[in-house]
């Protein structure tokens, strides 16, 4: 494929930013809750910024919920003009892209190993699922399109939403864990779960990835034959999620001494996992604790918060022969049931979906999840504007939107689980196992 295409995508999606940023459209943007969450807000992060510089501490009040190092770097980024501060903001939307681009071509050489280690056990009718070069040449354009035009990712640059950070090393896990570069991603799965917390899960695939990287180097045998369970295998896992915790244990007690205290953790990582502000936003959580009952909340905040992991177990015992498409599935369903998501989480998943475009085929429900994706997206700015503004609306409206758009998440993501699985039969199985012997056509179910 020309490079043309690919550039011209490039210089669209930062001009169209650059050209918005002229406009008033951010100032909008930056006051909606789905795009700035008490996390993330940029006004916020000017609010702890402020305080800072009047040697007070930000985390003692309830604006400022970003960890010391953010609070370093925002910082660093505020000393400049207004103009050159939104230049960084698309810069490090540019920075993404490049990571993006990359991803897919080591994702695609990946790809094409991987089939080659395992082509020997695929049904002899299956050549039409066989992955060629030029399939996946395609790929890295569409993953520059689904990112430069994204609308997601392009409101959360204009509500220069902090969220970029956590974005950034979440892409540079996926970056280093294909160019097979151990300790490197372990510092940014760390680097990620000092920001947020949640990413710690991303540990999971990243170990089963790198085991059997270490298991093929020394013994040629590809991922159906290994074992998963034996010591060799249980001592990389110990060892990969051990470095982890180092390491962001590493970055907490570094954050401590730069602060000269540890008040910073109740104001961050206690902030994200007791949830005490309910400014509403595109997730589910705050509508249903505005209802609770104060002596249920510890119990639903326990179960809110187990249901972002819980699913890392039996998902990486299904998807243990693909460690990369788990980390995206686990990375998804962190950006769905966190506990202040935001755009900027949305416009990440979609962003990396096109590195899974030869699944595609196997997907059912894209029309229904198409049109969730745009009802919601419209109708969520309008049901707020007349619940806290116009006063016509209460907040069951935007809650349902809410919870719709959560809904198309978790649809997209059942769906692709569903069509990777499902393709993954078919090359093991081959197309004549559909047929019966009368003509007519089975059905596979998904276990």
């Amino acid at each position: 494929m020309s490079s043309y295409p690919l550039i011209f995508c490039t210089v669209s999606g930062i001009i169209i930013r650059l050209a918005l940023f002229r406009t008033s459209l951010p100032d909008w943007i930056s006051l909606q809750p789905e795009v700035s969450t008490p996390l993330t807000s940029w006004e916020r992060a000017m609010e702890g910024i402020a305080l800072k510089e009047y040697m007070i501490s930000p985390y003692a009040g309830d604006l400022f919920h970003e960890t010391p190092l953010v609070l370093r770097i925002l910082g660093f980024m505020t000393s400049f003009s207004d103009n050159t501060i939104l230049l960084m903001f698309v810069g490090l939307d540019a920075l993404c892209l490049i990571l993006m681009v990359k991803i897919a071509n080591l994702y695609g050489g990946y790809l094409l190993k991987k089939q080659a280690k395992e082509v020997k056990r695929y049904a002899t009718d299956c050549d039409t699922l066989i992955i060629k070069t030029e399939d996946l040449r395609i790929i890295q354009f569409y993953v520059i399109v689904a990112f430069s035009l994204n609308p997601y990712s392009i409101a959360a640059c204009l509500a220069k939403s902090t969220a970029v950070f956590n974005n950034l090393s979440i892409l540079f896990i996926f970056y280093f864990m294909l160019k097979e570069n151990e300790y490197l991603c372990y510092l940014f799965i760390a680097m990620s779960a000092y920001l947020s917390i949640y990413p710690i899960t991303l540990c999971v695939p990243a170990a089963i990835f790198f085991m059997q990287s270490s298991k093929f180097r020394k013994n040629k045998i590809s991922d159906t034959e290994m074992s998963y369970t034996d010591s060799p295998a249980l001592f990389s896992y110990c060892r990969t999620v051990g470095l982890c915790v180092v390491m962001v244990a590493a970055l907490i007690g570094f954050s401590a001494f730069l602060e000269g205290s540890w008040s910073f953790i109740s104001s961050t990582y206690g902030f994200i996992l007791m949830v005490p502000d309910l400014t509403p936003n595109m997730g589910v959580f705050w509508y249903f604790f505005t209802e609770m009952f104060e002596h249920f909340r510890m119990f639903f905040i326990c179960v809110f918060q187990i249901n972002v992991v819980i699913y890392t177990v039996p998902l990486s015992v299904k998807l243990k022969e693909h460690p990369v498409f788990l980390m995206y599935i686990l990375v998804s369903l962190i950006c769905i049931f966190k506990s202040y998501p935001s755009y900027s989480d949305v416009g990440l998943m979609l962003s990396l979906l096109p590195l899974w475009r030869y699944a595609f085929e196997y997907m059912r429900n894209s029309f229904v999840v198409a049109c969730m994706y745009i009802c919601t997206t419209v109708f969520g700015p309008i049901l707020y504007h007349l619940w806290i503004y116009a006063g016509s609306a209460n907040a069951n409206f935007y809650f349902a939107t809410s919870l719709a758009f959560s809904t198309a998440q978790i649809f997209l993501i059942t769906d692709l689980l569903y069509a990777y699985l499902r393709r993954e039969f078919d090359l093991e199985n081959g197309f004549k196992h559909l047929i019966r012997e009368d003509g007519t056509k089975k059905q596979v179910i998904l276990d």
